[in-house]
């Protein structure tokens, strides 16, 4: 059986597309989540502190509140949207939380959000806010990051091998100047990954052969992002449980000595990756690949 805060956030989101379906409240929402009322109504009292009707009429209200406050609707105009079918019942009920009838509270409003355990409450101007469930550290973040760069890394590079080498090798046109010169799809990629392995061979004071990046395969490219991507994941995760991003590196393998922190590494790889991959992804759209490397789904409740 699922959880409460299993359940809880996809409620919240259903209710954040449908508070104006005063319909299907009820039954029919239990409906919506393949489970009897008495549980749904269970599930959320647990992870709300307050019963499933009682939740949703105070983000109502909450939402009356501001609508009265901004002025632009009439009383009952506010009640109906609120599911009263009356202004009394309305204003009994606002009143109730509110201290004082709509039309008083309007001509000296107030904070418009009702404190519940939940802090579940409605933000102008449409939409629900859910707190965190669980503590997220921005050392954890930065990992997180990292993690969801190699996973959309690796992804076009599954893409990529379906493509033709007059695909991969196509010219794309950027602004001038650019960070790559002459970028391609195949290019681009290769710098990608040869990025992570470049900059584990820096910490490690080892030289880093660019040659391997010229008409690279990306069988090639997979084989090394298996290595270096790992490694440099496991790196940073041991940076942000440490907190280490202040450690500093002497890369001595070139001409003269490169002094960098691993924060200013971490933030460089992720700054020119991010320019890089959306290069790529718009390429890959025109080749009829789509890629998804939107972190709001990597980083979803």
């Amino acid at each position: 059986m699922e959880s409460s805060d299993d359940r809880f956030p996809a409620f919240v989101d259903w209710l954040a597309r449908n508070m104006d379906d005063h319909e299907t409240f009820g039954a029919g929402l239990a409906a919506e989540f393949f489970m009897s009322r008495t549980l749904l109504d269970r599930l959320i009292k647990a992870a709300a502190g307050e019963p499933t009707a009682t939740f949703r009429r105070r983000l109502l209200l909450e939402r009356a509140a501001f609508q009265l406050r901004s002025g632009r609707w009439s009383v009952i105009d506010v009640a109906v949207g609120a599911g009263y079918s009356s202004g009394e019942a309305f204003s009994r009920a606002f009143r109730r939380e509110f201290g004082s009838a709509p039309t008083s509270w309007r001509s000296s409003p107030r904070g418009i959000h009702i404190g519940q355990p939940s802090r579940v409450h409605f933000f102008p101007p449409g939409g629900l806010r859910l707190p965190a469930q669980s503590e997220e550290t921005d050392m954890e973040f930065t990992a997180g990051l990292v993690d969801h760069h190699i996973a959309v890394l690796d992804q076009m590079l599954s893409s990529a091998a379906s493509l033709t080498d007059q695909q991969l090798d196509a010219p794309i046109e950027v602004p001038r100047p650019a960070i790559d010169q002459d970028p391609t799809i195949r290019s681009l990629l290769s710098r990608l990954v040869g990025q992570l392995q470049m900059w584990g061979a820096a910490m490690a004071s080892r030289p880093y052969d660019f040659g391997v990046e010229r008409d690279e395969s990306i069988a090639s490219m997979h084989a090394r992002l298996a290595r270096a991507g790992n490694d440099f994941a496991a790196f940073v995760h041991g940076v942000c449980a440490d907190d280490r991003f202040g450690e500093t590196f002497v890369d001595a393998t070139g001409e003269k000595p490169y002094v960098f922190t691993a924060a200013g590494m971490i933030a460089h790889i992720l700054t020119y990756a991010a320019f890089r991959r959306t290069l790529v992804v718009s390429a890959l759209a025109a080749a009829g690949l789509e890629i998804d490397d939107d972190p709001l789904g990597w980083f979803a409740p």
